[in-house]
């Protein structure tokens, strides 16, 4: 499953540029290529080598019918990582993280059966069986769900792995992942420590060209393991319907 990746849309994206030398975590050191203008600039041989390690799992994993959580809720990267993961029906975060969300999933997966159950009340009609200002607030406390948790809705188990834009500003997220030994796939810039994550890959993370570049590569691989999932489940169920034929055949 494994994709060379370009170089020179990574540069054009601007994906190597990192932070000021002054801001740089020296667990990067072996990703940079050089300082510039007192700009740490990222090696994009390593960016490409390390998007194509994390690509290939995060294939494999969408292949076995595995979810991914992508966590993004800097400005510029909530559009760009909610289009891509809705687009993969995948589930993603681009708002506050909501603290335990991994580590107490069993009280998350309660405020989304609550957003559901409002929903039902629309549905058959007890909604309107309640006051003027019942309703307001009903739906106030909806509106909230829906910011929170409206895009992890279908999530009916922990994700098998994590997809992170910033490190720094995900930590939580990151925590709670590595508490329960979800692995996490990320792009580290040069202020992040690499080592906190399973899958690293060295990117400038606060531009959203940056952000988008990496995010088609990344879905790039995933729709090639959804393709291979649904290829294998099409070959299974001809092969059961040859198998069910043939025994027909062999009754007669």
């Amino acid at each position: 499953m494994s994709k060379k990746i370009e170089i020179k849309p990574l540069l054009d994206a601007g994906v190597h540029f990192g932070h000021l030398t002054r801001k740089w975590n020296p667990a990067m050191a072996p990703y940079i290529f050089m300082e510039r203008g007192g700009i740490h600039i990222i090696d994009l041989y390593k960016t490409a080598a390390k998007l194509e390690q994390a690509g290939d799992a995060l294939g494999k994993l969408a292949a076995s019918g595995k979810k991914v959580l992508f966590v993004a809720t800097k400005k510029q990267a909530k559009d760009v990582v909610a289009e891509h993961a809705s687009a993969l029906n995948m589930p993603y975060i681009t708002e506050r993280w909501p603290g335990g969300m991994l580590t107490n999933f069993v009280t998350i997966r309660k405020a989304i059966k609550k957003m559901t159950n409002i929903d039902k009340m629309k549905a058959d009609g007890s909604f309107e069986t309640l006051s003027k200002r019942e309703r307001l607030q009903v739906d106030r406390q909806r509106a909230k769900l829906e910011k929170q948790l409206g895009s992890i809705a279908d999530m009916s188990r922990l994700p098998s792995a994590l997809f992170v834009v910033d490190i720094n500003r995900e930590h939580i997220a990151v925590k709670e992942a590595q508490k329960l030994n979800i692995p996490v796939f990320a792009m580290v810039d040069t202020n992040s420590n690499p080592n906190e994550v399973d899958f690293p890959i060295p990117a400038n993370d606060d531009a959203s060209k940056s952000i988008a570049a990496v995010m088609n590569h990344v879905s790039m691989f995933i729709k090639d393991g959804l393709t291979t999932r649904k290829a294998e489940k099409e070959k299974g169920g001809t092969d059961k319907a040859a198998k069910k034929a043939e025994k027909m055949a062999d009754s007669e």
